[in-house]
This record gives C-alpha cells, structure tokens and sequence, in this order.
C-alpha cells in the first residue's frame, strides 16, 4: 500500500540547492539546541526515552523552537514509522487513509508516529476520531500547538498524552546556532559584536527565523565587518509573535495588570508597549486599565479611574499614535497609586451574600408606605430619618430583618481610603451605641 503522507527524509537531487535551516537540522535529540527541560537525562523525554516506553505527546511552544524536528528524532530513537500531516491541509478522508496505512503497517510489525502540525485546527469530532487508533497501538501520537491545549484540546485527547512544554529559545541557544551555521558556511558572518547581537535579537527566540537571517547576511559581499545600523539598514526585525485572540494577548494584558498591582510603572510601560506594537486595539487596553483602577486601586485613590477615563477619551479625540500616549501616562498613575481591592473584594461578598439569602426582603422601616394597607401591615413605621439625627446618624439596621449583619467592605490603611476606615469605624461605633 503507498504511503501518502510519509514525509519522511528523501534525499534531494545531487546539486540541488537546500536551505540552510534544512542542512542544519539536527540528526540526532543531542544535537538539539535548548529544550533541555524536556530533553534533558532527567527531563520527560529523557526518561521515557531511557526506559523504552514513549507515550502519546502534545508539543506546545512558539514557532521555530523544534517541535517537528524532535518529533521527527523520536521516531528515529523508536524505530517508527514517521508520517506528519497538517490539521491546516487534513480533512476526514486524508485522516482514514492515514489510519488504514498505519494499521497495515502494525499488521506487518512495524508501528507509526504520527505527527500532527497545528493539532489545534481540528474541531472536536476530528480530535476524537484519533482516540480509538491511540488506545489500541494503531498510532503513536505527536501533536504540536501554539496555543494553550487546555482550551483548544479535547479533554479525552489530553488524557491519554503527555503535555510538553517547548520555550522559545535564549540568546545563548541562538549564538550556539549562528556559531552552527558558520561552520556549515565555512565563514565567520560579516558582522560586529552588536550588529551580531541584533541579528541574535532580530530572531526572536525562533531558531528557524535565525537560519533564514544569516542566510540572508552570508550572502552579502562587504569590505568590513557591518555594525548595528547597517544591520538594520538592510534587514527588517520580523514581527514579534502576537496573537489578538490567542495565549499571547491574554499573557501580555496578565503581565500588564499585574505589573500595574504590582507597583511597578516601568514593567507596566514595557508590556503596555509589547501589546501596542503587537497591534493591540488601543480602545481595548483603555477598557482593561479603567478595570485596573476599579480592582485594585478603587477608594484608596478615586482620582485613578478619572485619569483612566479621561486618557481613553483623550484617545478616541486624538486617535494613533498620539493617544497612546495618554494611555501610557494613566498606566503610570495607576501603577504609582496606592493599590487596594477592597471595593473589589466587598462586591463580591455582596453577590455571595445576595445569592445566599435569596428573595429576603428589606425591613419593614425602610419600606415606602403610600397605601393605608401598608401603613396598617408595618411598612415605614419606626424609620428614623438621619438627617434629624444627631450627627446624621441615626445607626438603624438596613439589612433583611432574619439576616445577620454582615462585614463586606474592609478598608485598607493606604491612600484615601485610610481616612475611609476612620469613618467606618467611626459609623460602628455610633451604630453600637445606638443599638442598630
């Protein structure tokens, strides 16, 4: 039976040209550069590797990092069968014709990894329809993803395979490259020190956009070395990796906020940035910093959320790229005030509570009584109008009359809200005097 999906190696024509990023690939899991926290002696694929006993994997992790190319080395190291396919390209038929040769294959003693690009394309059904040929040895599976598999998986599919994690790869990763690729060139690439740190810088932890940047360097004829201007004078830094509804944009808006809470307005600014040149809509982040004001600042400096507000319409006055600057100048603010949930926190107890007690009603002092029914069943008698009190305060209680007086709002000693607190417990006081 041919193989149509076998993509294993063929060996090009005598002569013919092949990329640099082809003739580098390693042929061996040692020759791997990085992702030693999955290869490494002690590392999951180490040991499986080790104890003869490779299962099911889900490969997760930037473009260019070596999910392919280990998958490929596994079943080199296995002695099986690769077949790699697409979720991109693959429909249901493509998927039987796979499976059918895989178990002719196991029919005559040999098994097949399968390697799948991009796993997260297919829909549920598709992802089930591998769960049968997992369970019975028919394949061996090999899914790479960049995005996050507990959203994009089935949670059968998961079960049965092991999740590894690839990082994109450091800067000592990428120099171990480029050092590769001059031995494979026979010549050191025409560059400085910086000019060769900003190619390194240029790749953005993609070891395949790295291969295809020196390609690109080694071919140019120069009388000296080039620095860091004529660099970028001839080459365009590759877009960073930003996803707008991906893991990245919910990565870089949890780095943001937790920056902003974290006190720390250079961090926040740095995100902010990532997220801006990543083509973020600015309206979006005018939205989510508003939040930040409401969380975790709220009463302890009020001013915060009319500095968030105001930038946002500083922003739809102004447009790009003059507006952004006034999101950035709030971002500051917030992450310089005094931070404090405390609203945040006593909204939420509130809802527990309101969910809790059900359909209580007020008491019967603070209800309006404009019948002579309610007059006669109760409803206003007793109410205390504060206003006539002493001090503006009259201390009755205002919850259910069956519920025990809750403690939702905490102030915090920081900010305006430390002088809140002294009113809180000003008000408690009173309240117990009075007997509320």
């Amino acid at each position: 039976m041919s193989d149509l999906f076998d993509t294993g190696d063929t060996p090009a024509p005598k002569g013919a040209p092949r990329p640099l990023a082809d003739r580098l690939r390693p042929r061996a899991l040692s020759e791997v550069i990085g992702q030693d926290q999955v290869l490494g002696p002690d590392a999951p694929l180490g040991v499986m590797l080790a104890s003869g006993s490779l299962t099911s994997l889900i490969f997760w992790g930037p473009p260019g990092v070596g999910k392919t190319t280990i998958a490929r080395l596994l079943a080199d190291e296995t002695d099986l069968h690769f077949v790699q396919i697409s979720a991109i390209f693959t429909g249901v038929p493509e998927l039987r014709k796979v499976f059918e040769q895989a178990k002719h294959r196991r029919a005559n003693g040999q098994g097949t990894l399968l390697f799948v690009d991009e796993i997260h394309r297919f829909n549920k059904a598709q992802q089930d329809g591998f769960l049968p040929h997992m369970e019975d040895g028919t394949i061996l599976l090999v899914g790479a993803t960049t995005e996050n598999p507990s959203f994009e998986l089935n949670a059968a599919l998961l079960s049965r395979s092991q999740v590894l994690v690839l990082t994109r790869l450091d800067l000592a990763d990428l120099e171990r490259l480029a050092q590769r690729a001059e031995k494979d060139l026979g010549r050191a690439l025409p560059l400085d020190g910086p000019a060769r740190e900003s190619l390194l810088e240029m790749a953005d932890g993609d070891g395949r956009a790295l291969l295809n940047l020196i390609e690109q360097a080694a071919a140019w004829t120069t009388d000296g070395k080039l620095g860091r201007d004529a660099l970028a004078a001839r080459l365009m830094k590759r877009a960073a990796k930003y996803d707008k509804s991906g893991d990245e944009h919910y990565n870089l808006i949890s780095a943001l906020h937790k920056s902003v809470r974290g006190s720390d307005p250079d961090a926040a600014l740095y995100w902010l940035a990532r997220m801006l040149t990543g083509g973020e809509d600015p309206r979006y982040l005018a939205r989510r910093i508003t939040r930040m004001a409401v969380e975790d600042i709220g009463l302890a400096d009020s001013h915060a959320q009319t500095v968030c507000l105001h930038a946002w319409e500083i922003y739809e006055r102004l447009g790009s790229p003059e507006g952004e600057l006034a999101l950035a100048q709030a971002v500051t603010y917030l992450a310089l005030a005094p931070k404090s949930n405390a609203g945040y926190a006593a909204y939420k107890a509130a809802m527990r509570e309101a969910k809790k007690t059900g359909s209580e009603p007020p008491p019967k002092h603070i209800l309006n009584a404009p019948t002579k029914l309610m007059r006669e069943e109760g409803y206003g008698a007793g109410y205390a109008y504060d206003h006539d009190a002493e001090d503006g305060f009259s201390g009755q209680n205002y919850f259910p009359e069956t519920m025990k007086r809750p403690v939702l709002y905490q102030p915090v000693e920081r900010g305006f809200e430390r002088e809140l607190k002294k009113r809180l417990d000003y008000f408690s006081r009173l309240r117990e005097r009075r007997g509320g």
